[in-house]
């Protein structure tokens, strides 16, 4: 893959999206050295003190990195547009049913959205994240690239952020390991080379999650049933559960059936049940086709010909899986896969390749199984579908 062409320190200032951690630390550092004018921004975007969110501690860290670099440091909290934006919308997905990914809306819609053009204000020419990915910069669009370090590579949560802004962003990381990355802060005396990768939802932090959800969603318990029918337990209420899920179902050891993990299925809305077998390959969780809605092509030009042969990753850390990518008549798209793929899940994103390069990607709406019935054919929980970190 050719490397992208560099951005020289001539051409402006960079600001840096500073969270605390050792990747924004180095992309200072790299950024830095390399003799641009770099300056660094911490956002706070969940204003809860509940003892989970970690923003003060985070902001501490990135402020003894930006000493130690000699960098000026601003402070902004997008507390209220992160609810807004993102928030409000992964808790109206997870209450139809569906997995949402916030990392994904959290990049388009803050980071690369208003956070961008807060920076563009401050001054910034160029706005620099310590995101594992590549830009290419270039005409009539910026492509998206896979990191070098395949283990780490975040261009899935990135799919959906603007060409525009794209085009003014770098990831200084994009080419390295992560443990070139914590050696690099080691070496130059950064404190945070050794601080454990941040988990969780962007910018709210690692929580119990299930509890996390409930008290923000309202959830009716129901009754967990096998594929045929035999209720084996109850849950604690649809949107707290995922489709492949195996852990937390509490329905272990049950009475005539076969000593091996409970998968989660299916849910089926209109009677509050949630559906779970015990074979990872049945078919109830494997899909060959699936709609996609609220695409967004980082090059239109990429679909000008269609069908388009490419590959998908329907979930992170996901092989990728080649596939065949159609439009619908109604606005959606119709991606059949080369072979049936496991929780296929309506709610996260199916992002497309051509090889390192991200296409672009939309929300998973309805899954299809061909060895299903025809009237089961298309597995989907209800009418409402029109509705990572650094």
């Amino acid at each position: 893959m050719p490397s992208p062409k560099p951005i020289t320190p001539a051409e402006g200032t960079v600001i840096v999206g500073m969270s605390g951690g050792v990747d924004s630390a180095v992309a200072a550092l790299l950024l830095r050295d390399a003799g641009f004018s770099v300056q660094g921004l911490f956002m706070s975007n969940w204003d809860d003190d509940d003892g989970y969110c970690t923003a003060a501690a985070d902001f501490q860290d990135a402020r003894r990195v930006c000493e130690i670099l000699g960098l000026p440091l601003h402070r902004v909290s997008f507390a209220k547009a992160y609810r807004e934006r993102v928030f409000s919308l992964f808790l109206r997905e997870y209450a139809t049913g569906r997995t949402p990914n916030p990392d994904v809306l959290c990049n388009r819609e803050i980071k690369f959205g208003i956070c961008l053009e807060y920076m563009q204000r401050l001054g910034a020419d160029w706005i620099a994240t310590g995101h594992y990915a590549q830009v290419r910069h270039g005409s009539p669009c910026p492509e998206l690239l896979k990191a070098a370090d395949s283990a780490k590579d975040q261009s899935y949560f990135l799919h959906s952020v603007a060409a525009s802004a794209l085009s003014k962003t770098l990831f200084p990381l994009g080419q390295l390991q992560k443990a070139q990355v914590r050696a690099m802060a080691h070496a130059a005396g950064l404190p945070v080379f050794d601080k454990p990768d941040s988990t969780g939802i962007c910018f709210i932090g690692e929580r119990p999650f299930q509890e996390f959800l409930s008290q923000h969603l309202r959830t009716a318990p129901g009754p967990i049933e096998t594929a045929d029918g035999r209720v084996l337990g109850e849950h604690a209420g649809l949107a707290l559960y995922t489709l492949g899920q195996r852990s937390g179902l509490k329905i272990g050891g049950r009475a005539g059936a076969a000593a091996a993990p409970w998968y989660v299925a299916d849910k089926v809305m209109a009677r509050n049940a949630l559906i779970v077998v015990q074979d990872q390959n049945h078919r109830l969780l494997l899909s060959d086709a699936f709609s996609v809605e609220q695409m967004h092509w980082i090059n239109p030009g990429d679909v000008a010909d269609l069908p388009l042969e490419c590959s998908v990753k329907t979930r992170y850390r996901q092989n990728d899986l080649g596939c065949v990518v159609r439009a619908g008549d109604d606005g959606s798209w119709r991606v059949a896969l080369d072979r049936p793929a496991r929780s296929v899940t309506p709610g996260q994103y199916a992002v497309f390749y051509q090889g390192a390069r991200c296409l672009g990607g939309g929300i998973i709406a309805s899954r299809f199984n061909s060895e299903l019935a025809p009237a089961a054919g298309r597995i989907t929980y209800n009418s409402l579908f029109s509705v990572e970190g650094s």
